[in-house]
């Protein structure tokens, strides 16, 4: 097994405070190797402190980091084995391409002496060092697809090239772990899609340890091997993006994790409705919970079938292929947001009255505290 297949990392509660304000933590967190694992929650949760953590930029005040079953956690970044991919790149604006993806090679197999520019090249052992550094940038440009800009300057690259040069400059030397804090967070949004598909097949083909860091569900959901969603310097969940879906935690969990949005109901304000009725048993342990499904769990029925809801249209969303109508229920802090067909959608206008019909097995159920009641599906069944 080779370095990289063994770059398992391991935090134990790990903890970070700034000024006596706690900002993070206590954190468990276990990465295999080999994983594509991405951090996701909400600006300030504590997701790039954590990064930086790893990378060894921060250093803790609490617990302890492993990499490759080795302890880190006062070790130098130099030391850990890992590179770091920042959200604005962090490219040198006076060097080429070619020159910025070589750094990090040049700092490694490079003495003090051999990296002055006029003396170094004709130091004893350079030529052949630089000739080796030269061919590897090449080839990693090469696999990136920016093998023809190696000669340019930043300035004169898109914004995805720059953050293809950033990935080279990371990938070139070949580390046992990478940490990529928003890479993809100042591309425009046809172009992050391009990319996310470029990473994962990246991540394939190098089969490194990759922690991603986002505040975007889409590319926590479509890229990583599993998720962990934090808030406020925790981590709530962490699971495959199917698990934290399908199955969240917490309220909050299956909130942030949620395109449009989740639609919620007070218990009580359905407690006699035949709705509360079937819910019954599964609120008994929590009267004052709240009930929660995604648009996909209810559906618009006509007025003479069986509805469990009702309501006035405020508006319709169409994304193409699909539309979800927005509709204004009495006892809901929010509006409802249902899936509908694009053509049922056409023919729906404002302030009509729309009944829909919830499938009770696709309901979550949250205590008072956000915590999930975990009996609601044996007692749906």
């Amino acid at each position: 097994m080779t370095d990289i297949d063994n770059a398992a990392i391991d935090a134990t509660g790990l903890t970070k405070q700034f000024g006596g304000h706690r900002v993070l933590g206590p954190v468990d967190l276990s990465v295999r190797p080999g994983e594509f694992l991405t951090l996701v929650g909400p600006s300030g949760c504590g997701k790039s402190t954590l990064l930086r953590l790893i990378a060894g930029l921060e250093t803790a005040s609490e617990g302890s980091i492993r990499i490759a079953g080795r302890i880190v956690t006062d070790a130098p970044p130099r030391a850990r084995d890992v590179a770091m991919v920042f959200q604005n790149y962090a490219l040198y604006p006076h060097l080429t391409v070619a020159q910025n993806i070589a750094v990090p090679l040049r700092m490694r197999r490079l003495s003090l002496p051999q990296r002055l520019p006029v003396v170094g090249p004709l130091l004893p052992r350079s030529a052949a060092t630089l000739s080796q550094i030269n061919d590897d940038v090449e080839q990693t440009a090469k696999s990136l697809g920016i093998g023809h800009l190696l000669s340019r300057k930043p300035a004169q690259l898109s914004g995805g090239q720059r953050q293809r040069v950033a990935l080279g400059r990371a990938i070139v030397r070949k580390p046992r772990v990478f940490l990529l804090d928003e890479p993809l967070s100042n591309l425009d949004a046809q172009l992050r899609v391009q990319m996310r598909s470029e990473l994962v097949q990246l991540h394939r083909r190098l089969r490194v340890t990759l922690i991603y860091v986002t505040h975007d569900q889409a590319e926590a959901m479509t890229m990583s091997s599993r998720i962990a969603v934090m808030f406020a310097g925790e981590i709530l969940q962490i699971g495959t993006p199917e698990a934290v879906y399908d199955d969240p935690d917490h309220l909050k969990v299956a909130s942030f994790i949620s395109n449009p949005g989740l639609n919620t109901l007070p218990f009580i304000a359905i407690a006699n409705t035949q709705l509360g009725c079937q819910l019954g048993a599964m609120a008994s342990a929590s009267p004052d919970c709240t009930i929660a499904f995604r648009p996909e769990a209810c559906a618009t029925v006509s007025s003479g079938e069986q509805s469990d809801l009702s309501g006035r249209l405020i508006f319709c969303e169409r994304f193409g292929a699909e539309a979800f109508a927005h509709i204004a229920v009495d006892y809901a802090e929010h509006p409802i947001i249902a899936r509908v067909e694009p053509g049922n959608a056409a023919r729906m206008s404002c302030d009509q009255l729309v009944h829909l019909s919830l499938d009770v097995s696709k309901l979550f159920l949250f205590g008072s505290d956000g915590s999930r009641l975990r009996h609601q599906r044996r007692a749906a069944a």
